[in-house]
């Protein structure tokens, strides 16, 4: 009889509570000895009660006897288990040179957040401002593909024992996203606390240096990413994106109630009505509103909000994003529009 014939024996002892998993993958096999008449296996249980004890010890001293070990007998010792680890440790160290945090914040998905964020910070860096834009949608990161930047991975250097990433900078721009580290068309499947460490470590361990505008593109939605987001990495306000149509409304009304919650209490600086309105390339001065007229108006004046902008829906638009060149580097009336909208949150 050989340890190994043991242990093998001893694979057949599966712990119902993990998994199916035997008692030699969870590492609770501490010793085999093999003496004159006997076989003593050593069982290791951490310091809190494993209910299934009892059923683990009879399960391997059964095992034992199938193969005919001599005086089979099973002891257990308590062995510390594991610490916790702990929690994430970042400070803001990075984010002490950044003048403004701003979130672009939506309550509804596909009412082009993203498309204003990256615009509004082309347009800020085209008035001469220093700006920063994480794409904290971890879930849908699209910045990438709007800036150009697919492909690409930011550098990361160890300072001190901690990792520091440096962004990428394109169109006067430092871009950082999530996207940048996934495969394209991976779907990231985490839970809220994963996303919330992800996201705080694409905010605070990163090299953004001296900033006047840090730009934080928000998924949409009201939950605890969200709150992460405001809460520890200290987000100073933020602007509302949203199409004229009732139901995108509705959901930009909830998101504006979570920023003047009392236990978040942020200041919204206005409302951004985006595709107010569809022109058609070839008539300039024409006006569809596809989505119904000055919804978003409406909702800026009810809220008691300003309206900063309305964003007309036009196909340069679109082909822009796609392209990887936003609007906001032309001379259209698009590119106006977001141009107008950065010499108002300048004045923030």
């Amino acid at each position: 009889m050989t340890q190994q014939e043991i242990l093998e024996a001893l694979q057949e002892v599966k712990h119902p509570a993990k998994g199916e998993k035997s008692i030699v993958e969870l590492g609770m096999v501490q010793s085999v000895e093999i003496l004159e008449g006997s076989t003593i296996v050593t069982l290791a249980f951490g310091r809190r009660r494993d209910p299934l004890a009892e059923y683990l010890i009879g399960a391997s001293r059964a095992a034992l006897v199938r193969l005919g070990c001599p005086g089979p007998e099973v002891r257990t010792v308590v062995v510390d288990e594991q610490p916790a680890k702990k929690p994430l440790e970042l400070g803001k160290e990075g984010l002490a040179e950044i003048k403004h945090i701003i979130g672009i914040a939506s309550g509804k998905g596909g009412v082009g957040k993203s498309t204003v964020a990256v615009n509004l910070a082309v347009a800020l860096a085209r008035l001469g401002y220093k700006v920063g834009l994480v794409d904290a949608d971890v879930y849908g990161p699209s910045v990438p593909t709007m800036t150009g930047t697919e492909g690409r991975m930011p550098l990361a250097e160890n300072r001190d024992g901690k990792d520091i990433m440096i962004p990428l900078e394109k169109y006067g721009v430092k871009w950082m996203s999530i996207g940048y580290f996934a495969k394209r068309g991976q779907a990231l499947i985490w839970r809220g606390p994963m996303a919330s460490t992800a996201l705080k470590q694409l905010v605070l361990q990163v090299e953004w240096g001296p900033l006047d505008f840090l730009l934080v593109d928000m998924p949409p939605g009201t939950g605890d990413i969200h709150i992460s987001l405001i809460q520890e990495i200290g987000i100073e306000g933020a602007i509302m994106v949203t199409t004229p149509q009732n139901v995108a409304l509705a959901d930009v009304e909830k998101c504006v109630d979570m920023f003047k919650n009392e236990s978040i209490n942020k200041p919204i600086f206005g409302l951004v009505e985006n595709m107010a309105w569809f022109t058609p390339a070839e008539h300039p001065d024409e006006k569809y509103y596809i989505f119904g007229r000055d919804g978003g108006a409406r909702m800026a004046k009810e809220l008691g909000l300003k309206l900063l902008a309305q964003i007309p829906l036009v196909q340069g638009i679109r082909e822009s994003g796609d392209s990887g060149e936003p609007a906001a580097l032309g001379t259209g009336p698009d590119s106006l529009a977001f141009i107008e909208l950065a010499e108002k949150i300048a004045q923030i």
